[in-house]
């Protein structure tokens, strides 16, 4: 079990090796997907595991409990051994947690994306925080990756995408944002009333 205190990972120096700064991202990711969810409720996040059991990439993805008193993040791959506890994440710049309590819409749709448009959106670099935890709330399904929200969220995350694909000069990177945008194209169209 990895028992870690994301303070720790904060405010790195730029000369720290290349594991410890994989090890802060993983962790910044693990925190933001568990405290976009609700508390007290495991579930199966589309984060997926980063250990290579085997020499293989392991299928499995990461499960995640947050608790809020006392306040902790437990986590475990779904097919392999690895798991782990973080600690001191509260009010952290990884933290989505609502900062003042609202209702969600009674209007929730679960829409179905590919796990690369996935990757991709969590890679957006220039959302709002209700948008980042849109992106980090989606949960991994036998079907593939299932966003749950609104028309609204789906709205604004299609206009975030467009607008880093329209400003991006790596021309990967906008070919990627520019397939993520077309996937949520296709469904947002005929779902509309």
């Amino acid at each position: 079990m990895f028992v870690s205190d994301l303070r720790h990972f904060l405010d790195l120096p730029d000369d720290v090796p290349g594991p410890a700064r994989r090890m802060a991202e993983r962790l910044a990711m693990i925190v933001r997907a568990a405290t976009a969810g609700d508390t007290g409720t495991k579930w199966v996040s589309a984060l997926t595991c980063d250990r290579r059991p085997g020499r293989r990439p392991c299928s499995g993805h990461l499960a995640v409990l947050r608790t809020d008193v006392p306040p902790s993040i437990a986590w475990h791959c779904t097919s392999c051994s690895d798991e782990g506890v973080i600690s001191g994440w509260e009010r952290s710049p990884y933290d989505l947690r609502p900062r003042k309590p609202g209702s969600r819409s009674a209007d929730t749709r679960r829409v179905v994306i590919p796990a690369d448009t996935a990757d991709t959106l969590r890679d957006l670099q220039l959302l709002d925080s209700d948008t980042e935890s849109f992106v980090f709330r989606a949960e991994a399904s036998d079907e593939g990756i299932v966003l749950v929200g609104d028309n609204d969220d789906l709205d604004e995350l299609m206009g975030y995408v467009a607008a880093e694909a329209n400003h991006e000069a790596n021309r990967r990177r906008q070919r990627r944002l520019d397939v993520a945008f077309e996937v949520l194209r296709a469904i947002d169209g005929p779902q509309r009333p």
